[in-house]
């Protein structure tokens, strides 16, 4: 009886001990299952990426410059600036210089008006590209100097308001130029200062070409002139501001 009870308790104890043998060698089997199923997972969602990103990438590549809405927009205002200079150049006995300055301000207010749709629409339907970023500013600098030159010419701007209006643009777009080349791009992005004297900038020029007085007490060619010298200083402050940003960069390892 003795020895069929200490049989009966090894018995049991080997069974316990296989037991837990079988308990470890099951969850070492699943935690071995578990990483080689999050492993195959990873690297699945990874290869997914991918293709997405390479996707994304050829039929960004392979889009013509006419596909979307955005960029028509952009290509919409750079077909505007000729048309709103050569207003000036009709005889007068076609239209006559009010008529011109109603039509040249118009067309410019709606070039304007484009150049704030383009980008809202670019970001709310995901049709960012690299083409319109970079044609896009483009536009906007061509709008800006073509109307400045023409209100220069018809003597309703000073020329050296001009002068340092167009020469930061071009000065700000090569240091933008400059900086991308060193992956420092957003160490130059737009300011809030920036977007201030963008709105100085176009009031100035509408009223400038408007001419026209429309609000009783107001002057527009005052107006136009004021906020002309308002943008101007803001565009020597937005541009100082630029240059402090891209001061760490200069004269670094990349030069």
């Amino acid at each position: 009886m003795r020895r069929d009870q200490d049989a009966i308790g090894q018995a049991s104890r080997v069974r316990i001990h296989c037991g837990d043998l079988d308990r470890r060698t099951i969850a070492a089997r699943h935690r071995k299952y578990d990483a080689y199923s999050w492993q195959r997972t990873r690297r699945a969602a990874a290869a997914v990426e991918l293709m997405r990103v390479a996707a994304a990438c050829r039929s960004d590549a392979a889009r013509p410059m006419f596909s979307n809405i955005p960029i028509l927009l952009t290509w919409l205002r750079i077909v505007l600036i000729p048309v709103f200079v050569v207003v000036y150049y009709v005889p007068d006995s076609w239209l006559g210089p009010v008529a011109k300055n109603w039509t040249a301000m118009s067309i410019f207010a709606v070039a304007a008006f484009t150049d704030w749709l383009d980008g809202y629409l670019a970001r709310r339907w995901g049709e960012v590209s690299a083409f319109g970023a970079f044609l896009d500013p483009v536009a906007d600098k061509l709008m800006v100097a073509a109307a400045l030159i023409v209100l220069v010419w018809l003597e309703r701007a000073d020329s050296f308001l001009a002068i340092i209006i167009i020469g930061r643009e071009i000065a700000i777009s090569a240091l933008r130029e400059w900086m991308a080349q060193l992956g420092q791009t957003k160490s130059v992005a737009v300011a809030f200062i920036g977007k201030v004297k963008t709105v100085a900038q176009m009031t100035a020029i509408i009223a400038l070409l408007l001419w026209e007085n429309v609000i009783p007490g107001v002057s527009t060619p005052l107006l136009g002139e004021v906020a002309l010298w308002v943008a101007a200083i803001l565009t020597l402050w937005s541009m100082f501001h630029y240059l402090r940003l891209a001061a760490p960069h200069i004269g670094g390892p990349h030069q």
